[in-house]
């Protein structure tokens, strides 16, 4: 899927439940200058895993207040991984470098794993 989804208060848990991927959700303010440049990288994360079992999506703090406060977001950009597990798998805040989402990803799908997480799990 290569497009960013749009979460919300209403959606989210049905969503979550019946979705078998991983999930990178970006928590975002219309008003915060860093949340438009991660705004900007969302289409590309999507893009780079659309041949995967990825689902990128966005949700806005501003309309979605049981969401906020599900996360506990005291400060956005927030980005959540949720795993195929429906657990959270990282939770990152401020704006990264574009690499940085996609290695966390990476991680959440099993891939880029080192030694020692390969023989201790």
């Amino acid at each position: 899927m290569s497009e960013v989804l749009e979460l919300n208060d209403s959606n989210y848990a049905e969503f979550i439940a019946k979705t078998d991927s991983v999930v990178f959700i970006d928590f975002y303010s219309t008003t915060c200058a860093p949340c438009q440049t991660l705004l900007s990288y969302l289409p590309k994360i999507a893009e780079h895993y659309e041949e995967e079992k990825v689902i990128v999506a966005k949700v806005n703090t501003e309309k979605n207040p049981k969401l906020t406060a599900k996360f506990m977001v005291r400060s956005v950009p927030l980005t959540v991984v949720i795993g195929e597990d429906k657990m959270v798998k990282k939770a990152d805040v401020g704006l990264l470098a574009i690499d940085k989402y996609i290695k966390t990803i990476d991680k959440a799908l099993g891939k880029d794993v080192g030694l020692f997480a390969r023989l201790f799990g």
